[in-house]
């Protein structure tokens, strides 16, 4: 047939497109009415038996999986139980057993672990795409005619022909952020689905539903003794789950108390794994607070010194992420994964604390917005509204007028006060129908009401967008760029079910950020590392773009791809940069401009 064969060519395509992200195998295989493509990273079972896509013994049911379950033995024998007979030892057979055995929604809710996978139901003619609870996996689809395609990154589904025009929304995303979010992707026909999502699909029907949503935080009457004590137990058990592989896996330390503790738990199940520290030259550095605590641990420890020779460029960082993406710290997981990965086919990292946990200090300044909020009467509250703009804005002014928005704005107060969007405006360089233009988050509806749940609202919010887009859209592009499975114990659904239910009086106990963390790491590691700071890997991006990188970013201003497209003004932008290039670090708002002309170019040398 020939739409077969187009299919075939458009599956092959994505696949070639998908060849770092699985450089172990290649597999495709051919329904009547479907085609299933996979790359594959070894990680389970090595041998050829492991290879996707993989059928069910009567050949119905397809299915190609991306991710890890990380339960699937425990699973593998119920199934066995139930009189399933398996013909390898992968995770991937135990989803075919588990969909005829169970259904696919009570397969799904059984399931622990990161995941996105497709199934093909021959007999049903129907296609089920799954992602995981907290959206770690990626996965993206898009419908053309009668025919619908999927894939894990942007790139591929339009490197297989699917996919329009560059979404202008999505560049305003992109501009504001820094990111895409999930609402689009920056080709228009292109879908996210949002994590903890099943779509189902046929010929004559599309639809979609959520099967899981995390708690949120309550009054449940949970002592910190508990929470801490009950965060302990999860959490080892969640270490001693992802510490299950058929290859080698390593674990990533830095000063800090979250990878600091995962590294604990290993040394307590007894793991023989070796911890990497990043070592970096000229830049704030976490190695003496990480060899001390591998030194405590008693675990073997690798230190990664990295000069400022060997940091990966921009070329790279457009590569490995399909859509624009700005967040400067993917370089350093660029650089950190392709280290890793001549020892290690799965990292363990310390991902994910901080969201659930609360150990950001926009936390704190929302939680105490949220009192001030419902202990604030309402003729005060509309006053302050009204002065708000006439007061100055900078420094501490800035800061205080900006708390006191929370309180009576809540979450539309905390969309405005990012400076994305409005530095481009303010320097006259968005042209054409980004002039003007905004993002929904801009638009949200300041309230008194709102401001009296802003913390509540704000870790709904945070969950979908920076999370999911910008947190974990980094470390799995960045990981996979070099065949490296990233696996975050913080990110386990039980341990998270858990702590977002506990109450803020918990979790943020005496002001103290991720405060149950913290006490869990004074009680096994001591002070040095409960009392730290919080240890982060910067990379001075800004910096580098007026010293080292300063003449290649004027040549990429002086001939602008954005210009041409007529999405900024190429004088103004040049003009600006030319007023700011002496100055010791760039505004962030010029990187990303960077980043997304480097992007154009990239698209334009393997545009379709």
């Amino acid at each position: 047939m020939e739409n077969g064969e187009a299919a075939l060519a458009a599956v092959r395509r994505m696949t070639a497109d998908l060849a770092r992200r699985g450089p172990d195998a290649e597999g495709l295989d051919c329904f009547p009415t479907a085609v299933l493509g996979h790359r594959r990273l070894a990680i389970f079972d090595l041998s050829e038996a492991g290879k996707q896509p993989m059928r069910s013994a009567d050949g119905s049911l397809g299915v190609v999986f991306n991710g890890a379950i990380y339960n699937f033995k425990r699973l593998r024998e119920e199934l066995e139980y139930r009189g399933c007979q398996f013909r390898t030892a992968t995770d991937t057979e135990v989803l075919l057993h588990g969909y005829q055995e169970w259904g696919l929604e009570p397969m799904v809710r059984r399931l622990r672990g990161m995941f996105a996978f497709g199934f093909w139901d021959e007999n049903l003619k129907k296609l089920y795409l799954v992602r995981d609870r907290l959206g770690v996996k990626p996965l993206v689809w898009a419908e053309q005619g009668s025919a619908l395609a999927f894939a894990s990154t942007v790139r591929a589904l339009f490197a297989g022909g699917f996919g329009g025009e560059i979404d202008e929304a999505a560049v305003l995303d992109y501009l504001e952020f820094g990111w895409v979010t999930q609402e689009r992707a920056i080709y228009e026909g292109i879908h996210k689905l949002p994590p903890a999502t099943i779509l189902e699909w046929s010929a004559s029907a599309c639809r979609q539903w959520q099967y899981w949503a995390p708690p949120v935080a309550s009054a449940n009457g949970v002592s910190f003794e508990d929470a801490v004590a009950r965060t302990e137990e999860l959490f080892l058990e969640s270490v001693k789950l992802r510490l299950e592989a058929d290859v080698t896996v390593g674990a990533l330390l830095s000063g800090g108390v979250d990878s600091s503790l995962v590294c604990w738990a290993i040394a307590k199940l007894g793991a023989n794994i070796k911890a990497f520290t990043i070592g970096t030259d000229g830049l704030e550095d976490e190695t003496p607070a990480a060899t001390a605590t591998a030194q405590q641990l008693g675990i073997h420890h690798e230190v990664i010194r990295l000069s400022g020779d060997s940091w990966p460029g921009l070329e790279e960082l457009v590569s490995a992420y399909g859509e624009p993406f700005s967040t400067t710290s993917a370089l350093g997981i660029l650089r950190v994964s392709r280290t890793v990965r001549q020892q290690a086919t799965v990292l363990l990292t310390g991902d994910g604390g901080d969201d659930v946990f609360l150990g950001y200090p926009e936390h704190r300044h929302f939680r105490l917005a949220q009192l001030l909020a419902g202990a604030l009467r309402f003729g005060p509250g509309q006053a302050w509204l009204t002065v708000k703009d006439a007061l100055p804005r900078k420094g501490v002014a800035r800061r205080a007028a900006n708390f006191l928005n929370y309180a009576t704005g809540g979450l539309g107060a905390v969309a405005q006060a990012r400076d994305g969007l409005p530095y481009y405006e303010q320097h006259g360089l968005l042209a054409g129908r980004l002039a003007g233009a905004t993002v929904a988050a801009r638009q949200l509806r300041w309230s008194m009401e709102a401001g009296r749940r802003v913390l509540d609202d704000f870790l709904a919010y945070d969950r979908i967008t920076r999370f999911v887009c910008e947190y974990l859209t980094k470390v799995d592009c960045g990981a996979m760029y070099y065949a490296l499975e990233a696996r975050s114990p913080f990110l386990d659904q039980e341990l998270w079910q858990m702590a977002a239910a506990l109450p803020y009086e918990v979790r943020l106990r005496k002001w103290t950020l991720k405060a149950v963390l913290r006490e869990l790491a004074r009680r096994h590691l001591g002070a040095r590392v409960a009392e730290g700071p919080k240890q982060g890997f910067t990379v001075p991006i800004e910096r580098w773009m007026t010293t080292r990188w300063r003449a290649a970013v004027t040549e990429s201003f002086s001939d602008s791809q954005l210009a041409r497209n007529g999405w900024i003004h190429g004088g103004k932008l040049l003009s600006h940069w030319q007023s700011v290039c002496n100055q010791d670090a760039a505004p962030a708002q010029l990187w990303r401009l960077y980043v997304l002309e480097a992007w154009l170019r990239d698209r334009g040398k393997s545009q379709r």
